[in-house]
């Protein structure tokens, strides 16, 4: 078979042509012919299960970036797919037309997309070869494949071992040259969080050769016993150490840096923001923040002599795992009043044991300002632990947040699991989306916070904790209590201070949002300028999507502008441009008269009601299917989620 040549703004390397020609062989060599069919047959649920609980760490921390990834892509008739270390898909995100297509070629949960199952693709060839692959095309050895375009990254576990992939598949003919980078990106993330999750209870050191890159996906992260033996290092720490994690073990903290720890311990106490210089074997100078558990009882079971080695280190922890975190309350004052006077409640309650909600739609930053509230309290140097209840599946929220025994279930791992909640013992627990904490845990996380104790799965061991809690939820609680979804008492124990978040439409600081997020995504000098036509556009914009759609927006548009001073409207996703001109034609249309002969209040009497309630019942009649009705209607998908969240406030809707 030819091997296709690579898409378009994806350069032909004569390394990639023979990736790909190898992996056609090794497909041949299991036996599958191009024209066959493959094996649509899925492994059973309780198989499915087992796996997941397997890749249980991964899996908890890959659903809130695969989320993210999603975001964006979504509309690109493409999905995101994680599948453990043999190329079983765990669990995958996309456009619900896509997914239809996609479900021909068993492309969901429980498929098996190793090379020996489905020949030459992103997932199993990437898996075959340990390194990012692109299979673009007829670059599939199986024909049915062949519509497809493929993105894929391995991930690797903090010892280097191969533990999953992370895929974005699209239709060939939606190829687009940053996908890639974007799955790359996504999968650093993931390894990030696997590698801070792993060594919580050791020396970690965060580094960079120029201070603005900590706290970002280039900065380097290795990590140490207390008296200084070598752990492991992420993918960036080995490329600034210029050392493999192989070569690295045969190091100490001295001999890579120059320094017994008890000397970096010395450098920690006397640097400004806990912000020590070290140097690399290569001689080059490093910014580098230092990060170790300082809570005795966040340990239990850890002999005195670690620990008190682990408590020499007074530098604040900061366990940020988002690289956009702020720092503090301050960050998060860019100069709108509501903001600036929900951080003024803030401080008046942070250190004083009284629990907070932050309410908000989605994507208004509520996670951030839960971080910004633990840096700025008494428990800073304590750990941050967040738990999306949303995001993180029914059956391993319990264990997840609770911790479990060696055999508690099938899959448990040896020695057991530490739930988020013992985690952020001396810290602060954050539970996102708690709305959606199943009915059944939720008397258990009353009793466990009424208690300020832990009791894992399979034990009879009660673990007593401290933790400050944050909250967050864009549900109505109140409504949810009414109708019997949450516990009243759960309700009233989390319902200290509540502070609400504005939407970013209801914001007067939206350039100085927007140059932030630019800053952020810009890895290294002055980032491209805002075009003030473009502002004009932002200005104008209704941004269902919030501060996450805003940034997502603006990283596409600064790939798109890559070399230019500013961003155009041409730099703008095609979807942004057509929401908006619906919006403004919509805008412009007169309203149309009072229907005079019916009461008020039964039907619509303007023009966008009835076009709300037009999707409403457009919606209904295909039984909730949102790419249907978009379809019937000839509007975008986003165009339905908006009015359908307009259509709330309407005082009718025909049913």
């Amino acid at each position: 078979m030819t091997i296709q040549a690579a898409p378009a703004g994806e350069p032909a390397q004569p390394e990639r042509a023979e990736l790909i020609a190898q992996a056609h062989q090794r497909s041949a060599s299991y036996g599958l012919r191009p024209y066959e069919s493959p094996d649509f047959c899925p492994v059973l649920q309780s198989e499915l299960k087992t796996r997941i609980e397997r890749s249980q760490s991964l899996f908890t921390y890959a659903l809130p970036v695969m989320e993210t990834l999603y975001d964006q892509i979504v509309n690109t008739q493409s999905m995101v797919i994680l599948t453990d270390a043999d190329g079983l898909i765990l669990h995958s995100l996309g456009d619900d037309d896509f997914l239809a297509r996609a479900d021909k070629v068993a492309l969901r949960a429980g498929a098996d997309w190793s090379e020996s199952s489905r020949g030459t693709n992103a997932i199993g060839t990437a898996l075959a070869e340990n390194r990012a692959t692109l299979v673009h095309g007829a670059d599939h050895f199986l024909e049915a494949n062949q519509f497809l375009t493929c993105s894929c990254m391995t991930i690797l576990d903090p010892y280097g071992k191969t533990v999953g992939a992370l895929d974005v598949t699209g239709d060939q003919r939606g190829f687009h040259k940053h996908t890639m980078a974007l799955v790359r990106m996504s999968a650093q993330m993931i390894e990030n969080q696997l590698f801070g999750n792993a060594f919580r209870d050791m020396v970690c050191i965060r580094f960079h050769s120029r201070a603005e890159f900590l706290g970002t996906l280039v900065e380097g992260i290795v990590s140490f016993t207390p008296g200084g033996r070598f752990l492991s290092a992420n993918r960036s720490g080995q490329f600034q150490l210029g050392l493999s994690n192989g070569a690295l073990q045969a190091h100490t903290f001295s001999s890579l840096f120059g320094l017994s720890m008890s000397q970096l311990f010395d450098a920690v106490r006397a640097a400004p923001a806990a912000l020590v210089q070290l140097q690399l074997p290569s001689g080059v100078k490093v910014s580098a923040r230092v990060e170790s558990k300082t809570s005795r009882s966040a340990m239990p079971g850890v002999d005195a002599a670690r620990q008190d080695a682990r408590e020499a280190i007074v530098a604040p922890q900061r366990p940020r795992a988002d690289p956009s975190a702020p720092a503090g309350l301050d960050d998060l004052d860019t100069g709108d009043t509501q903001i600036r006077a929900v951080i003024g409640k803030l401080r008046k309650v942070i250190g004083k044991d009284i629990p907070v909600m932050v309410l908000g739609e989605t994507g208004t930053g509520k996670e951030l300002m839960a971080r910004a509230i633990h840096a700025d309290s008494p428990r800073r140097a304590g750990p941050f632990i967040a738990v999306n209840c949303a995001s993180i599946p029914e059956n391993l929220i319990e264990s997840e947040l609770f911790g479990y025994e060696e055999g508690a279930f099938t899959g448990a791992r040896k020695k057991g699991g530490i739930g988020k909640m013992l985690l952020a013992n001396g810290g602060t627990l954050f539970l996102d989306e708690i709305g959606d904490m199943p009915l059944h845990l939720q008397g258990r996380l009353l009793r466990a916070l009424q208690e300020r104790a832990v009791q894992p799965l399979g034990s009879s061991k009660v673990i007593h904790i401290d933790v400050s809690l944050v909250c967050a939820t864009n549900r109505n609680l109140r409504e949810m209590v009414a109708g019997g979804q949450f516990r009243e008492d759960l309700y009233y124990r989390l319902n200290g201070l509540v502070v609400r978040l504005p939407a970013l439409r209801e914001r007067s600081d939206l350039d100085v949002v927007a140059g932030k997020l630019l800053r952020q995504e810009q890895a290294a000098g002055a980032p491209p300028r805002i075009k003030g036509s473009v502002m004009g556009m932002f200005r104008e914009y209704h941004w269902p999507g919030n501060i996450r759609q805003l940034g997502n927006l603006l990283r596409t548009a600064r790939l798109m502008a890559e070399g230019e001073a500013e961003i155009t409207e041409d730099h703008l996703p095609d979807d942004f441009l057509d929401d908006l001109r619906e919006r403004q034609a919509r805008a412009a249309a007169p309203s149309a008269p009072a229907l005079a002969s019916v009461p008020p209040g039964v039907q619509p009497t303007r023009l966008a009601e009835v076009e709300v309630q037009a999707i409403v019942a457009t919606v209904r009649a295909h039984h909730g299917n949102i790419s249907a009705a978009a379809k019937a209607l000839g509007i975008s998908r986003n165009t339905v989620y908006r009015k359908m969240e307009e259509a709330r406030g309407l005082p009718y809707q025909p049913g």
